[in-house]
């Protein structure tokens, strides 16, 4: 593991080259002027072909004047080549790319460092794959368990997810893939996702869902795709507000803006929004040029509202290079191959980080020589998610094979066992979970025969391991308290059944942190209530095709506003199965007291300090967390937010200082009535501490 470890801050130091890259990058000005001299050279033609995509997954060019199509993969976890796509000659697919765990396992890692590496590996393969474009990270926040496409997420907290989201672009964009933050904003369920309308209130948009776009933005991110679902009575793709007004004014964006794939139906509005291009513009009746040559021969629309449409994203590839790269066809990247085995040991990584141990009676690590029955819908197939992050990997490692790799002792892996092989197990490891996929949306409660598999395990054999594999939170609550051990592993990537493995055995110190709060029941979660009443999610699948070109909408209302997750259960006094940031070691930690200025102001930050020890007999990793809580708000504002983490390996006996800086911009709310962030006088208080609800230290300070 340590190996590992160095390793992977070896590649976080690498990719500090971007810095210097992007300094070497024109400006965004200068890359306007020569998009404008670019379209002095094409016709009224050309410039409508570059309103739409080409063959589905290309940014549009005009090849006669020299601006080549540029090829894009889909991501969330890792690269995904889809042979199935009708795409010409010219693209030459790998035979191979890395299946890296799921977001939302990066995102349990607390680990800036090991985002930045993850995606700087994801950037090379996505060039391997002959693409100049990542149509990722994905990073809507986790509202609702339910939302089927959770694990291509970073979490339910803004901080942290913009934490994660910043490092992931600038390793990804120092290979020179530019990255593609999605969907932009608050697509935050996949039920019928292309008729959904989020009601969401100006506070809640800027200080939860809109902080990690704007991390990205500030990170150098070069493009960002638009979401399915209308935003307060408009859809996000032709929003004015919302590409205009909100990403490009508030948040300060000058990039590339596309759409997600077939999410528009205005094309004036299209055109006039500050969109730069529909996605995937396949002909068909609906073909928007059609439709905007109709509008241009009615004076509704002019040849200098194409040119606006198109001019950032000219100016965007310009200044990212593509078009260079990419004039002689797609580029042979085949080179980069020789990187896979550092990106094996990075997805490695992840899920051994990104594990996280909920419950353990003593039953973990398992001792060498026990003789464990592996059950469960995922004991003989390596787990991961569908839709449009589903990627296939190489070098697969089953949770079978896992086991039998680290356990050196006898395995039997039978997915549906009877209640008699389950008594006379030693130790008996449920391997189960969900599917989950974008476009659906998927109860919170598992399948039936995944659900009494568990619970039959429980009532044969008293050392019941559950390793719980979804993309989200389930229902735990009938046999969380029956089990000796449970491990949360997400959708842990090629590598990861080994990771988790080896955690089981005690190679691995577990150290991942929950990104997001797992709750008794869904009754208690700010999105119950969401779907209509007397609907099926296991038979409600997504949106069907031939709704979206009729936009008929239902509402959502985001009605908790800003009380999002653990801020919603602490406001509301609902005690969660396990609160956001919680996780185990099989070391201990302690808390020494912590110290600060009485004061801060915007003129001076507060340094914070707290002394942290291993206590315990095992080298291991703590996140400490440092969350702010206004004592006198003069809004509603919840009982403490994150605003501070830091991920620190200790060997056993080892002692630190962790330390923290806090900015008076960290104390801030969003004042709905001035448009704009205040910070109120007066006091506040710092929670320090291992998760949300387990604080160890706390200070009071005055914001002057």
């Amino acid at each position: 593991m340590k190996r590992l470890i160095l390793a992977i801050v070896a590649l976080a130091v690498a990719t500090t080259s971007f810095a210097a890259k992007k300094s070497e990058m024109m400006s965004w000005d200068e890359a306007t002027l020569k998009a404008n001299e670019v379209l002095a050279t094409l016709s009224l033609e050309e410039k409508l072909e570059m309103t739409h995509g080409h063959n589905k997954f290309f940014l549009p060019g005009a090849p006669a004047k020299g601006l080549p199509h540029v090829f894009m993969v889909d991501a969330s976890a890792g690269v995904r080549i889809n042979h199935s796509l009708p795409v010409p000659e010219e693209v030459r697919h790998p035979e191979k790319t890395t299946q890296f765990p799921a977001n939302i396992s990066l995102a349990s890692t607390f680990n800036p460092e090991l985002a930045k590496a993850y995606g700087e590996a994801v950037g090379y393969e996505t060039r391997m794959a002959g693409a100049g474009v990542l149509l990722g990270p994905g990073m809507n926040i986790y509202r609702s368990a339910q939302c089927g496409r959770n694990f291509e997420y970073l979490g339910e907290d803004p901080y942290l997810a913009a934490r994660m989201v910043e490092n992931y672009v600038v390793g990804m964009q120092g290979t020179g893939t530019m990255a593609c933050l999605k969907h932009f904003l608050c697509n935050n369920t996949e039920f019928y996702r292309k008729l959904s309308n989020s009601i969401v209130d100006e506070r809640a948009i800027m200080e939860i869902y809109t902080p990690a776009f704007k991390a990205g933005i500030d990170a150098g991110a070069g493009s960002v795709m638009t979401a399915y679902n209308q935003l307060n009575g408009e859809w996000c793709g032709q929003s004015k507000y919302v590409i205009t007004d909100l990403l490009r004014g508030t948040l300060g964006f000058k990039g590339l803006v596309m759409t997600d794939w077939r999410s528009v139906y205005d094309w004036k509005k299209l055109v006039l929004s500050g969109q730069n291009v529909e996605m995937p513009g396949t002909p068909n009746e609906f073909y928007h040029i059609n439709n905007i040559r109709d509008l241009m021969a009615k004076g509704e629309l002019t040849e200098k509202n194409i040119d606006d449409m198109i001019r950032p994203m000219i100016a965007t590839c310009i200044r990212f290079g593509l078009y260079e790269r990419f004039k002689n066809g797609q580029p042979n990247e085949e080179a980069l191959e020789e990187k896979f085995p550092r990106h094996e040991e990075i997805s490695y990584q992840t899920a051994a980080e990104g594990a996280v141990l909920l419950k353990n009676n003593g039953i973990l690590p398992l001792k060498q020589g026990k003789n464990v029955l592996l059950v469960g819908r995922w004991a003989k197939t390596a787990p991961q998610g569908g839709g449009s992050s589903k990627v296939k990997g190489f070098n697969q490692v089953t949770s079978e094979q896992a086991l039998l790799n680290s356990l050196r002792a006898k395995v039997t892996a039978i997915e549906k066992p009877n209640f008699i092989q389950l008594q006379k197990a030693e130790v008996v490891i449920v391997a189960t979970g969900t599917y989950d996929s974008e476009g659906t949306e998927r109860p919170f409660q598992m399948e039936e025969e995944d659900e009494a598999l568990v619970r039959m395990a429980c009532a044969a054999n008293k050392n019941v391991v559950v390793l719980v594999l979804s993309g989200s939170g389930i229902d735990m609550s009938a046999w969380n308290d029956k089990v000796s051990a449970i491990i949360y592993g997400w959708y842990p990537g090629q590598s990861g059944m080994q990771a988790i493995a080896d955690i089981m055995v005690g190679k691995v110190n577990p150290s991942g942190k929950l990104p997001a709060t797992i709750e008794k029941k869904f009754k208690d979660s700010p999105a119950y209530g969401m779907i209509p009443t007397g609907v099926s999610l296991r038979k409600a699948k997504g949106n069907p095709n031939e709704l979206w070109f009729a936009p008929k909408t239902y509402d959502v209302h985001y009605s908790e506003s800003v009380l999002v997750g653990y801020r919603w259960y602490e406001a509301k006094n609902i005690e969660p199965l396990y609160p956001f940031g919680f996780g185990l070691s099989y070391t201990t930690f302690e808390f020494g007291k912590a110290k600060a200025a009485k004061q801060i102001s915007a003129e001076k930050p507060l340094k914070v300090t707290v002394r942290l020890q291993n206590t315990g007999k095992m080298a291991g990793a703590e996140v400490v967390q440092l969350y702010v809580q206004e004592d006198r708000p003069t809004v509603l504002r919840p009982k403490k937010e994150l605003k501070a983490f830091k991920k620190v390996h200790l060997e056993a006996g080892e002692k630190t200082t962790v330390t923290f800086e806090l900015n008076h911009s960290d104390l801030a709310f969003w004042n709905d009535k001035t448009h704009a962030w205040d910070v109120n006088k007066g006091t506040y208080t710092i929670h320090i501490g291992n998760s949300s609800a387990n604080i160890a230290q706390t200070l009071t300070v005055e914001a002057l």
